[in-house]
């Protein structure tokens, strides 16, 4: 009879500690979860299901506008926010009850409380404590709230889900994912944005052909963007809340979004008390088995600041079960993961951006394509969309594929596949595209962009 009540103790039901519950448990290890708030974790419930859905909301203005250069005698209806999110509600309601349904199934017990550590093996929830073999902690991210003046008068994205009514002026603090997504929805749900960012450029990292396109394209959409700019203060006044910026101006409104990053949730957790190292943002250091610094304990998605996508944190879930509990030795695969920014317009891409291929390969040969949609053509809107490829000039590999456009994430998917299985550019211009689309123009680029 093992010493031990459970052979795994997962802290955290949110993607990854979801599918490592249930996969150890099919495996047949007694397992128990703990979660202190809502099956699902951030994506469910505060990310990527609501967020889309939103989006999905704020492109409805657009196709009520093009509508009318298709023959449609279309005026633009009512908008009832209220409406959109208690159908939000009701839909994650439905995928907080099938989370359950599933890790019940699976036969693993689920305890509603906040879990700490004792020690090595012990965790408290509830005032019990309970003993596992072995402990996983995916306890994922929280947005991050700037240290300044007034800080506390912005909210975070998680109340931007939560919201009575629509603000008339939304000032929103960042240049990244959640701070473009949220741009584009608030805008497209007819309120007023500025969006004030420090840096020369959207969203760091991305490919910068991407960042300069994204900016125009939504600074064409009416949004007030402020670049090269940091917000110092937020004040609050009679009228709502005056924003401080760093050249010297504010911006009056009456809401902040604040959506400058993301910290691990590492606090409150007990995790000195087990041993656990943390590195210097907070997050949980684990080796390419996701072992932290206490052997019996593990650590993976946002907790472990690699890569933050909910599709990673489930293949990292089911790289350590296999590990730990399937006698298979798995070591994630970081390499060519596709990513989506669900703005307006979207951005999607895989592999390398031009900068990164360029310091690990040298000069690369880059194939790009810029057009009007057909749909825009009909429609009268002025918004390009830009693709962009990115070739080892020796071995003819695709090294990065980017896109800016309509319908971009469902695109990039099937190229991420025919990253993974090695395409190369001759593979590409072999395929015979499909017509009228947009995908089409990734594999009729023929002509190298020239230095």
């Amino acid at each position: 009879m093992s010493e031990y009540q459970y052979d795994l103790f997962t802290i955290g039901a949110g993607s990854g500690g979801v599918r490592a519950s249930r996969l150890a448990a099919g495996l047949g290890a007694k397992v128990a979860v703990a979660e202190k708030s809502d099956l699902g974790g951030t994506c469910v419930n505060l990310g990527c299901v609501p967020k889309k859905i939103f989006s999905y909301a704020s492109r409805f203005s657009d196709d009520f506008e093009d509508a009318v250069g298709f023959g449609w005698d279309a005026t633009r209806p009512d908008f009832q926010w209220r409406r959109l999110v208690e159908h939000k509600n009701a839909e994650i309601s439905r995928l907080n009850g099938i989370y359950g349904t599933m890790m019940e199934k699976a036969g693993v017990t689920i305890l509603n409380g906040h879990a700490r550590l004792l020690d090595p093996h012990t965790v408290q929830v509830n005032g019990q404590t309970y003993t596992a073999k072995t402990i996983l902690v995916a306890t994922g991210g929280r947005p991050r709230v700037p240290p300044i003046p007034g800080g506390e008068l912005g909210c975070t994205s998680d109340a931007m889900f939560h919201l009575d009514a629509l603000p008339e002026h939304l000032a929103i603090a960042g240049g990244g994912y959640i701070a473009v997504e949220f741009a584009g929805i608030m805008a497209g749900l007819g309120v007023q944005v500025t969006l004030v960012h420090r840096g020369h450029a959207l969203l760091r990292g991305f490919d910068e052909d991407i960042r300069q396109r994204l900016g125009a394209a939504i600074a064409a959409r009416g949004i007030d963007l402020r670049l090269n700019t940091t917000v110092d203060a937020l004040e609050k006044t009679d009228r709502g809340i005056k924003t401080h910026l760093s050249d010297g101006s504010h911006v009056a409104s009456d809401m902040v979004l604040c959506a400058l990053g993301r910290v691990p949730n590492t606090k409150n957790l007990g995790l000195d008390a087990a041993g656990v190292q943390l590195n210097d943002k907070g997050a949980v250091i684990v080796d390419e088995q996701f072992r932290t610094s206490c052997p019996n304990i593990y650590a993976l998605g946002d907790l472990i600041d690699r890569v933050t996508l909910t599709p990673v944190a489930l293949a990292e879930a089911t790289a350590f079960v296999r590990t730990v509990f399937g006698g298979h030795e798995t070591i994630m695969d970081y390499e060519d993961i596709a990513s989506a920014v669900f703005s307006n317009p979207p951005v999607a891409t895989v592999g390398l951006t031009e900068a990164a291929a360029e310091a690990q390969h040298g000069e690369v040969h880059v194939y790009e394509s810029g057009f009007n949609p057909m749909r825009n053509t009909i429609s009268g809107r002025k918004e390009r969309t830009y693709m962009k490829l990115i070739v080892h000039p020796r071995t003819d590999r695709i090294l990065g594929c980017h896109m800016l456009g309509p319908d971009g994430p469902e695109i990039m998917q099937g190229l991420a596949v025919a990253m993974r299985a090695g395409a190369k550019k001759a593979d590409f211009d072999r395929t015979i595209g499909i017509h009228p689309t947009a995908a089409e123009e990734f594999v009729t680029m023929r002509t190298r962009r020239q230095s």
